[in-house]
């Protein structure tokens, strides 16, 4: 159990018109927010987008700083810090850090608004948002516009098309529907965007995806598994010995006391997704 069993290759139609739109629309803009799940902070950041948005000032917003490990995400923090890249760390279905991303902007474009006002003009700041499925953007832009301007569903691939919104009286922002790329080179990517939801469930094997989670967590947090499911983590335990610890904590037994690792893994996954299991990075920063 211990090497990758699952193959994810999952790349949408929608997301190819998706690249031609970025591709189309990306002069219009002034700053490029990109934003990036904590929890999987290499994985969610589309290696298109180097090239997508050349030439670009780009903000690094990482989401969902509620779920992820407080302590990697301040390495991850300093990472980004040092590499000379803005970067943010925000909740946005609580709010916290979503003041800093607009005054944020306005100093990285402090050259052109003062050029524009020296003018005796307002510079209108146009703002593009980019990122991976389910990676927190529609959340995101509803926090900051303070209405339901974009659709925000638990599960990837809700935004279709792209559109405009009004931040403010002078910052506009456009909308991207959120892309992969199409081939993973690392396999461990696609395990890991997986299981953080931003590839569709349909298209996965749930009880192998469970065990991979099951493999990470038994490293990096026993004692998460052993807290929740009120279970023990044992040095030589395998994942298929802790999946099934947690189906008889969790009483998934069927007949003829069979296991029920659907019904296991589909609780594992809502749970790690949902926080249940506490606050859990699967990435940390190589330096």
């Amino acid at each position: 159990m211990e090497e990758n069993r699952l193959l994810i290759n999952w790349y949408p139609g929608h997301m190819t018109k998706t690249r031609r739109y970025i591709e189309k629309n990306i002069s219009m803009v002034d700053l490029v927010i990109e934003v990036a799940d904590a929890r999987v902070v290499q994985s969610s950041q589309n290696p298109d987008f180097n090239r997508l948005l050349a030439n670009k000032k780009r903000l690094m917003v990482l989401t969902k700083k509620d779920l992820a490990d407080e302590a990697v995400s301040s390495r991850w923090m300093n990472y980004f810090k040092n590499e000379g890249r803005t970067v943010l760390l925000i909740d946005s279905a609580k709010g916290q850090g979503t003041s800093e991303i607009l005054p944020t902007v306005r100093n990285m474009l402090k050259e052109q608004i003062d050029r524009a006002a020296e003018k005796g003009m307002r510079k209108t700041i146009r703002l593009m948002i980019c990122g991976v499925p389910n990676s927190g953007k529609s959340t995101l832009i509803n926090t900051l516009c303070r209405r339901r301007a974009a659709e925000a569903q638990d599960r990837p691939g809700v935004t279709r098309g792209g559109q405009w919104v009004t931040l403010s009286g002078d910052v506009e922002l456009l909308d991207t529907p959120g892309i992969l790329w199409n081939k993973f080179e690392d396999m461990q990517q696609g395990i890991h965007l997986a299981l953080t939801g931003a590839i569709k469930d349909d298209v996965v094997d749930r009880e192998e995806l469970a065990l991979e989670l099951i493999k990470i967590l038994r490293v990096k947090y026993p004692k998460s598994l052993e807290e929740r499911y009120k279970i023990e983590v044992d040095a030589d335990d395998m994942p298929l010995d802790i999946y099934e610890k947690i189906c008889r904590a969790r009483g998934f037994i069927m007949r003829g006391n069979e296991y029920d690792y659907t019904r296991c893994a589909a609780v594992l996954l809502d749970e790690f997704r949902g926080g249940k299991l506490g606050r859990i990075s699967l990435e940390e920063p190589n330096a």
